[in-house]
């Protein structure tokens, strides 16, 4: 928005000390019209400034006729205009002093009501003072033009007397040139061009730092074509200058022209130089064996290059920090001695497009093949190694044939050779593209900054990850605070004047966790982008708010008061808090555990609010219908197309469902007999014996490559493998299969009712010292039994055992296994026919 746009809507009388000779109606119909002129860099009293200044009264003197005509009130606004041309046509510069005091005092209001100005404002003041400045450098060359034209009307004659008629011409000239020679007015030119180069490269660094912070999220002008106007221009003026200064050689004397040509040379190179550079970055985290993209443009192309049979080639190559360092100190001019890595398809022609006016080289099909790592410092990690490429070519320029080495460097980038990199890959370019000065040698960056403006940092990372327009509060960052720094005791305003580390931003373990503050930030920004943009942008999610604050706030909250926070001990989870009361008015605050990613793909954040009855209101007190409701999906009701009808998963809290679930009743004895039914056969396979008795006991030191594969009923349970309709269900208790004898079989009766126990730790042991292969053959029976379990388990006699399964055998299972062979195996026939 302009300065007027804002200053509009001010009350004014905070202006009425503004407007004396200049009238307040006035202003208005100029608008942002009279910021849009460079009123406050016509600072001098010369030709130049007084010929800006009338010509901005002219201008003015226009526009207010144009404006009053078209508003349909020409009367007294005309007569306003004609006392104002009448009061500054002969002293325009007056003109100048009074709307700067005017454009000062709305900026001052402006500022100690927002504390700030737009940057857009600053652009363009910016842009305002090169126009500027570039039209001050042709009027200079101009009034060298003219004197030489001048000298060459009168001919041959002494200096003093061309000096002479110089003075009695000077009418002819548009400027006042008395007193000044040739030389003089030749040094100010050349010195005004320096200056002119400085903004316009002021101007390039600018872009290339604005283009940087668009790494981290901010809105960046891409636009090159301003920019290139920029350099064409000033390299029209270097050409016309410095035929000038060719042409008063005799004037001047060798070594003032000497001088005069090495500073001029000294801009065309420098101007020559940065013009070339990085349009389109490759990626800033960038994976080994993964094809990226890039492109580079020179901007004085379409106006400098030669035209060549062969094309201007140019190469992308890998630098190390180091070797990047050693480019910027050399000016960017040593070609590159060696690679740090690899990189396939790294030559392209520089092309330039007449339609577009542009001379640009893309890189569509690069891959980084490998990367040659360097020593690092101390502590320092593969993801945080910088590096970076190098576009470079050779070129040859129309004007005097000059041959330059063009070199331009990307912004850092990280090499990572696997996805588990990326994360603290991505914090060191957040870092380095946050905090690094406009001009710096690469890649050097604070290890510490302010907290204000990490703050802005993750504020401008987070808008831009997820996209969305509601940026993070002053209450999150207390929260961001408080975790960054561990300390939870501190007030908003302790936090205001510290500094934050890059060891604490991702290096240093949070308290308690096993990841970094990035990693959970980084955590939540892929949650949030992923499955709660439409929640976060409509401020249903308080997200950055601690456990403990929760329950203040909740404390006193009515009951199913609820509210969303991130979790705080995991890596990319939401989760609900809710408040429950009790009969006699107590509070408890209750934390769900917190959903992932997968979690909300399988069911909607708001589905699962919908589905839990206990939540009432999103706090403070709005109804999660109202609040949700636009969340909820929509539920098939009847049958589908096909004439089934639909399930749902809906989602319940185990207090919920336990309410829900009917009283078990005690477990029945059951008599022992009945458990000859379920003996297998001594003929059955044994892995099919195993399936049926304790599918889930096997022991992991048992030959399993010996047993043969076999078919398991779909209806059989999850604990016993035995079918869920049979009246032994519940009562059968898990068994444990020893593999030292055929088929030994050890039963422990368990509680009727569930006990909620931890299980003790056992002691390791590895199967193959305590197994033989073919144990089953030769050993023990009991063998296999881990040592730990020792006194714990009462072991049926071995005569016992034969007893109970030949009972089942013939009461239960009449058909008689398949018989199994293992050929080349030297007990292949025992295992099939065990010897009962």
């Amino acid at each position: 928005m302009s300065l007027w746009g804002l200053v509009s809507h001010m009350p004014p009388e905070q202006f009425s000390g503004l407007f004396g000779e200049f009238p307040r109606s006035l202003r208005c119909l100029l608008a942002d019209w009279l910021e849009n002129q460079p009123w406050e860099f016509i600072t001098g009293t010369d030709s130049f400034c007084t010929s800006a200044a009338g010509a901005l009264l002219s201008a003015m003197v226009e526009k207010l006729r144009s404006e009053a005509g078209g508003k349909g009130q020409p009367g007294q606004v005309l007569q306003q205009v004609s006392n104002l041309e009448n009061t500054y046509q002969r002293d325009p510069l007056r003109l100048v002093g009074v709307v700067n005091g005017i454009l000062e005092g709305e900026r001052a209001a402006l500022l100690k009501r927002d504390r700030h100005l737009p940057l857009s404002f600053h652009r363009r003041q910016e842009e305002l003072k090169f126009g500027l400045e570039l039209q001050r450098l042709q009027h200079r060359v101009g009034e060298i033009q003219a004197l030489q034209e001048l000298w060459k009307q009168m001919g041959e004659g002494t200096r003093a007397c061309r000096q002479l008629s110089l003075q009695e011409s000077q009418l002819k000239i548009d400027g006042k040139l008395q007193g000044k020679e040739l030389p003089a007015l030749i040094l100010e030119a050349v010195k005004d061009l320096e200056g002119a180069k400085l903004q316009v490269l002021k101007r390039l660094h600018i872009w290339k730092r604005q283009q940087q912070l668009a790494g981290n999220g901010a809105v960046f002008e891409e636009n090159l074509a301003p920019l290139q106007k920029r350099f064409e221009n000033l390299v029209d003026v270097y050409f016309q200058l410095h035929r000038l200064v060719v042409a008063a050689g005799g004037e001047l004397g060798s070594d003032l022209l000497s001088r005069l040509l090495e500073r001029l040379d000294t801009v065309l190179n420098a101007l020559i130089k940065s013009s070339f550079l990085v349009e389109k970055q490759p990626p800033q985290v960038l994976k080994t064996q993964t094809k990226f993209q890039a492109s580079v443009r020179f901007l004085l192309g379409p106006r400098l290059l030669k035209v060549s049979a062969k094309p201007y080639v140019v190469r992308a190559d890998m630098v190390t920090e180091k070797q990047a360092r050693e480019l910027a100190l050399g000016g960017y001019g040593t070609p590159l001695s060696e690679s740090t890595g690899e990189i396939l398809h790294n030559t392209v022609a520089l092309e330039i497009s007449a339609t577009s006016a542009t001379s640009c080289a893309a890189f569509k099909n690069m891959l980084l093949k490998k990367i040659k790592r360097c020593e690092r410092k101390g502590s320092e990690s593969v993801t945080e190694e910088k590096c970076a490429v190098l576009f470079s070519t050779d070129v040859a320029l129309v004007s005097g044939n000059l041959t330059f080495h063009l070199q331009a460097l990307s912004l850092p980038i990280v090499v990572i050779v696997h996805g588990n990199q990326d994360n603290n890959a991505k914090a060191t370019v957040l870092w380095d593209n946050a905090f690094s000065e406009l001009e710096r040698v690469p890649f050097m960056v604070a290890e510490r900054v302010p907290w204000e403006k990490m703050c802005e940092t993750l504020n401008l990372r987070f808008m831009a990850e997820v996209q969305t327009s509601k940026g993070l509060l002053v209450e999150h960052y207390f929260f961001l605070a408080q975790k960054i720094f561990n300390n939870s005791s501190a007030s908003p305003e302790d936090f205001q004047n510290r500094s934050v580390s890059w060891a604490q931003f991702n290096k240093e373990i949070l308290p308690g966790r096993g990841f970094t503050f990035w990693q959970w930030f980084d955590g939540v920004l892929d949650l949030t982008k992923r499955c709660l943009k439409s929640y976060w942008s409509d401020r249903l999610i308080i997200g950055f708010i601690s456990k403990q604050y929760v329950s203040k706030l909740l404390g006193s909250a009515p009951d199913g008061t609820f509210l969303l926070r991130f979790s705080d001990s995991e890596i990319g989870g939401v989760t609900i808090a809710h408040v429950i009361r009790g009969k006699d008015g107590s509070s408890q605050v209750e934390n769900i555990q917190p959903f992932s990613a997968k979690d909300l793909s399988i069911r909607s954040l708001g589905d699962r609010i919908r589905d839990l009855t206990q939540l009432r209101n999103l706090y403070p007190d709005k109804p999660k219908d109202q609040a949700f409701g636009s969340h909820y999906n929509k539920e098939q009701m009847g049958k589908d197309g096909r004439g089934y009808v639909p399930t749902a998963i809906k989602m319940t809290v185990e207090s919920e469902r336990e309410q829900k679930l009917p009283p078990q009743e005690p477990a029945q004895a059951v008599p022992a007999h009945m458990y000859g039914s379920l003996a297998p056969s001594p003929e059955l396979p044994m892995d099919h014996r195993c399936q049926v008795l304790a599918p889930d006991m096997r022991s992991s030191g048992f030959p399993t490559q010996f047993l043969p594969q076999f078919h398991v009923p779909e209806e059989v349970s999850m604990n016993v493998g035995i079918p869920s309709t049979s009246p032994f269900h519940r009562e059968l208790l898990p068994c444990v299969y020893m593999p030292e004898d055929p088929f030994p079989l050890v039963l422990r009766e368990l509680s009727p009712e569930p006990v909620d126990e931890e299980m003790p730790e056992l002691a390791p042991f590895s199967p193959a010292s305590h197994v033989s292969p073919f144990g089953p053959l030769l050993g023990n029976p009991h063998s296999l039994l881990p040592e730990s379990l020792g006194d714990n388990v009462d072991l049926p006699s071995e005569e016992e055992f034969r007893q109970l399964l030949y009972e089942g055998q013939m009461e239960g299972l009449q058909s008689p296994a398949p018989h199994c062979s293992h050929p080349g195996h030297p007990y292949g026939d025992s295992l099939a026919n065990p010897s009962w």
